[in-house]
């Protein structure tokens, strides 16, 4: 079967030219310095200390307890938070340098971008008009810069699966989604996540990592590719790779959001822990994946690997931090979310990266 296009409106080009060749411009490369070009890690210093650092591309925090920071490395996500209250920090190479660009915030190295933006739904819920103005933006401001090659997409949205059928709303994000793309390649898709805020807030946030360079997306032999799904899941299949290795070997192999998903099926619908170890076991299928392009990726997790963990429901959080510790171990650093997956009877997902 051949790959999916994507037949919508193509993107323009990206906007606010003249604004990016203001002093602090986005597609300006400085010389970086010699070290990793991405390391990923949690932190619960002060979100100041963390930016003042000259490597850092970006801050995450997380929940009520996160503040605000009109930084423009910083974002929060209002995702509740289990346990300690850790940041996640993005570190590049030193002589970062960030501002601000049609109502898109930016952070580059020279080789690697960062980029968030943030739209309210048209009328209060209209998921599929947001999707696709954010895709049609961010394509706008990589492809028209130095940094065009997407290797990783967040998206988060309230509400994601409420409404019954081809209403329901991951369904018509993931329309908008493909309307934004245009006619983006299929086998070029990056890897991503999309999860479900329970905040009321009609509110997409989309967040990416950009480079020089182009990534390998990866897929899962135990899965059929995401956007190959049949129709039973929607009138478009979703957008993204289940892995992107970087172009450079220094930097971590990107994890897109994972489940209990084998085939495009759901499995084990009353059980958090058999969930959690078929997600596991898709994770080892695409690690063995990932180390037939890249041999010194570890074959399993370890302390190289940083995990986002998303949790369905309120009273799941502290069970599914325990089954974590069981199964991983404290060697492994993770920070716990409640998100809400995309798919109802789906009751945890997880994200990452992975290195030595």
């Amino acid at each position: 079967m051949a790959p999916r296009q994507y037949h919508g409106r193509m993107t323009d080009p990206a906007p606010g030219a003249a604004a990016r060749a203001a002093p602090a411009d986005p597609h300006a490369s400085p010389v970086p310095a010699n070290g990793p070009r991405l390391s990923v890690d949690y932190s619960d210093t002060s979100p100041e200390a963390l930016l003042a650092a000259p490597d850092t591309l970006v801050v995450l925090g997380f929940g009520d307890a996160a503040p605000d920071h009109d930084d423009p490395r910083y974002l929060r996500v209002p995702l509740r938070q289990q346990g300690r209250p850790q940041f996640e920090v993005w570190r590049a190479r030193a002589g970062v340098r960030h501002g601000r660009a049609d109502g898109i915030a930016w952070a580059s190295d020279g080789s690697l971008q960062f980029g968030a933006l943030e739209i309210d739904e048209p009328d209060g819920e209209d998921i599929r008009a947001a999707a696709e103005a954010a895709y049609r933006r961010m394509l706008g401001f990589t492809s028209g810069g130095e940094y065009p090659h997407l290797l990783r997409i967040w998206n988060y949205l309230d509400g994601i699966t409420l409404g019954d059928d081809d209403q329901e709303r991951y369904r018509r994000f993931c329309v908008g989604r493909a309307e934004g793309l245009g006619s983006f390649d299929a086998n070029r898709l990056p890897a991503a996540t999309a999860i479900g805020r329970v905040d009321g807030r009609r509110r997409l946030q989309v967040y990416w990592l950009a480079a020089t360079s182009p990534g390998t997306p990866l897929e899962n032999p135990r899965q059929i590719s995401a956007y190959r799904y049949p129709r039973c899941y929607g009138p478009q299949p979703p957008s993204f790779a289940r892995a992107m290795l970087p172009p450079d070997d220094s930097m971590p192999l990107l994890l897109s959001g994972t489940a209990a998903i084998v085939g495009h099926e759901s499995r084990h619908a009353d059980s958090l822990a058999t969930q959690l170890d078929e997600t596991l076991a898709n994770f080892a299928s695409l690690l063995e994946q990932a180390r037939a392009h890249r041999p010194s990726l570890p074959d399993r997790f370890g302390p190289g690997t940083r995990l986002k963990v998303y949790v369905r429901d309120a009273e799941e959080l502290e069970p599914a931090s325990r089954l974590l510790a069981e199964r991983l171990g404290p060697e492994v650093p993770r920070i716990v979310l409640q998100g809400a997956v995309c798919r109802r009877e789906l009751r945890i997902e997880i994200d990452g990266v992975h290195d030595l």
